[in-house]
């Protein structure tokens, strides 16, 4: 079976520099990183979120995401949910500083060191909603937990990962071999919202599936003698997963 990273929870701090807060969000996050969940968590760039970075939107769509905010603007659970999914949790600095009747940070790329208690409790309340999220399996198509995710395609079948990260795994059937494809389904579901469409026959640009195997390589490890199979099976569910669209829209 193909490789996939396994469950990880992706942390997306606003990193703010305007605002002692968002100082706060940066170094709680990377004490999490670093120190209290480094096997469990992935950061999430913020600037290079916003620029279009295929590979972190792509994350946290199918993987549950914590934002962590310094402010009420709440800029990295908006941009998370803008581009990706909603993030399976959101902190504020603010409402953690009221919960612990703490002191309100001071400084700003450098904190005051009487900030540090409230680094450290940012910090382990990440660290809790880690723990939860890595207790559960999650649905990036809906947001929430789930136990199992199916759907139904001609000569395409798809079913929760055995790894427990809830992302599906579809088994596409192509000369006479069964490929399994991790996150296949909501990489063509993504595609399609997005506007991608099979190219008319005999067009010379590039094909959009070529462009969908990008992102199937994320969570896959391809053999490259395998490659062409490979290609072969996202092509055909690509025009299973069209041609089911269009005959359900009539």
């Amino acid at each position: 079976m193909p490789s996939l990273p396994q469950n990880k929870v992706g942390i997306v701090a606003c990193s703010g520099e305007e605002l002692p807060e968002g100082t706060v969000t940066r170094l709680a996050a990377l004490k999490v990183l670093e120190e209290l969940r480094p096997s469990e968590t992935v950061t999430i760039c913020l600037p290079l979120f916003l620029a279009g970075g295929e590979g972190d939107r792509a994350f946290a769509r199918f993987y549950p995401t914590i934002a962590v905010d310094g402010c009420e603007k709440r800029c990295a659970a908006r941009a998370t949910e803008l581009y990706s999914n909603k993030p399976a949790a959101s902190l504020l600095v603010d409402d953690i500083v009221a919960a612990r009747c703490l002191e309100r940070p001071r400084g700003l790329r450098s904190l005051s060191t009487d900030s540090a208690p409230l680094v450290d409790a940012v910090a382990e309340a990440i660290a809790a909603e880690v723990d939860q999220l890595m207790a559960a399996r999650w649905s990036r198509r809906e947001g929430t937990p789930l136990e199992v995710e199916s759907i139904a395609a001609p000569a395409v079948s798809t079913a929760a990962c055995a790894c427990g990260s809830g992302v599906p795994v579809t088994t596409v059937q192509i000369e006479g071999r069964s490929i399994q494809i991790m996150a296949l389904e909501p990489i063509l579901e993504m595609a399609y919202e997005q506007g991608v469409r099979p190219l008319p026959s005999g067009d010379s640009r590039e094909t959009p599936h070529a462009r969908i195997m990008d992102t199937v390589r994320l969570y896959n490890t391809i053999p490259i003698e395998e490659a062409p199979l490979y290609a072969a099976a996202v092509a055909q569910a690509w025009l299973s997963y069209c041609a089911g669209k269009e005959a359900s829209h009539g």
